[in-house]
């Protein structure tokens, strides 16, 4: 039986039995579902090693998280922090990738069910990382715009801009100042990075920009549920990103709980009781919550719809199940609700999971637990000033700043995409103008 042939046989026999087609191999078949920083990162350590690597992800593309607020302000276009996954791995000769949804597992067969049929594993690893948590509310949900991925990045954008479009062409004062009001709900490096880049907007554009619009008329305000903001770095970084951002004319509301918002009215509860105002955009950051895939046990997904795992990444119910990255939550003494869902913890459990599992194929037992290095935390506040704490060293300002650029600059996947932003940093130093701001498609709620 020639090539052709055999494939057709191969083809013909998963399409009957409603499977995926994959390569045939005689290596341990190891699924990853997510193309994130944990499944990506594992997916480097695995490369070309003695093992067949099926990674499947609803989009073709991996997606740089931390400079998605860049996107949504009209600082970079959406391609400049993403890269097609077949192009990271145009050399790893073990993977396969499926562009396909996972709609359920059933661990007692070792079998993932997808829209495009069924795919059998050895070693399943969910990397499904997280979303926005709006906590159970369908109006925060359908009119309030979250920033987890491209997408929402995008439809802030365009959004931020339609509203100033429209307030231009209206006589009504108070829906003009509806339009031109944005509020940011959540402290954290999300919601502080997003408020900032908006001041320095109305700061340095929308004189230029939009002449028609009061320069008073435009409001930002951040509202935050704990006393400070950044509250999972060090009091200086805290005050430090208050001061600046109260000084850029942001509006800070500590000890503020959002309750209800309508697409018109926000209602928040503080120190003074139940309030509203009135604002078209309202930004949440203020909770993500973990991807789970439906077949797992109930027993397995703990508070925040994260998965309980070992020291090792597996599931207590399933050991040939791991789950690592955000939708991961290995419960200890210092890390009582899990790591923090942040890139460098999936990343770190992505590539320790590798090396485990590779060696479990050759010896039959894992290496060594995952014991997180913490790297420490950033968070960029305006242009040329962010925070950092790096264990117990504290940088602010330019020198932050600086820092900040060069390790995101370094995380960047392509060559191509890191100099088109250091290109795009490099000129917004020097001038303010953002020239992506397009309406490429229409926003609506």
């Amino acid at each position: 039986m020639n090539t052709v042939e055999k494939f057709i046989k191969e083809f013909e026999n998963k399409k009957q039995n409603n499977s995926v087609y994959l390569p045939e191999s005689d290596f341990p078949r190891i699924v990853i579902i997510g193309a994130g920083f944990a499944g990506i990162n594992m997916v480097r350590n695995l490369e070309n090693k003695p093992v067949q690597i099926v990674l499947l992800d609803q989009n073709n593309f991996h997606q740089f998280q931390p400079l998605l607020y860049q996107v949504a302000i009209s600082g970079l276009e959406p391609d400049s922090i993403v890269s097609p996954i077949r192009k990271i791995f145009k050399t790893c000769k073990n993977l396969v990738y499926r562009m396909t949804t996972v709609n359920e597992i059933l661990p007692k067969d070792k079998i993932i069910k997808t829209n495009n049929g069924d795919i059998n594993y050895d070693f399943l690893v969910i990397a499904t990382g997280s979303s926005t948590n709006f906590y159970d509310s369908e109006n925060l949900k359908k009119f309030t715009i979250g920033m987890k991925n491209i997408q929402d990045a995008l439809n802030i954008r365009s959004w931020i801009l339609q509203n100033f479009e429209k307030s231009i062409s209206l006589n009504d004062i108070k829906e003009k100042h509806s339009r031109t009001k944005f509020i940011i709900v959540g402290g954290g490096p999300a919601g502080v990075e997003m408020a900032g880049a908006l001041a320095e907007f109305k700061k340095y554009l929308l004189k230029n920009d939009y002449p028609e619009i009061e320069f008073d008329m435009m409001k930002i305000y951040l509202i935050q549920a704990a006393d400070r903001l950044l509250p999972a770095m060090s009091e200086k970084s805290s005050k430090h990103a208050k001061s600046v951002l109260e000084k850029l004319g942001v509006k800070i509301m500590l000890n503020t709980f959002v309750k209800d918002y309508d697409g018109e009215k926000l209602t928040i509860d503080n120190q003074n009781g139940l309030d509203s105002t009135r604002a078209k955009t309202v930004i949440w950051t203020a909770g993500v919550k973990g991807n789970i895939i439906n077949g797992l046990n109930k027993s397995d997904v703990i508070k925040g719809n994260r998965i309980k795992v070992d020291g090792y990444n597996r599931l207590k119910s399933n050991p040939e199940i791991f789950a690592i990255g955000d939708v991961a939550a290995m419960i200890s003494d210092k890390y009582t609700n899990g790591h923090p869902m942040i890139a460098q913890a999936a990343i770190q459990q992505g590539e320790t999971l590798a090396k485990n599992i590779l060696n479990f194929v050759k010896e039959n037992k894992f290496l060594c637990e995952f014991e997180y290095k913490d790297k420490g935390s950033m968070a960029i506040i305006g242009k040329k000033d962010a925070v950092a704490d790096i264990k117990s060293f504290y940088l602010n300002g330019k020198f932050g700043w600086l820092l900040w650029s060069i390790i995101h600059l370094l995380s960047i996947n392509s060559f191509r995409n890191k100099m088109k932003i250091a290109f795009n940093w490099m000129l917004k130093y020097f001038t303010y103008d953002k020239t992506n701001q397009l309406i490429i498609r229409k926003y609506k709620h």
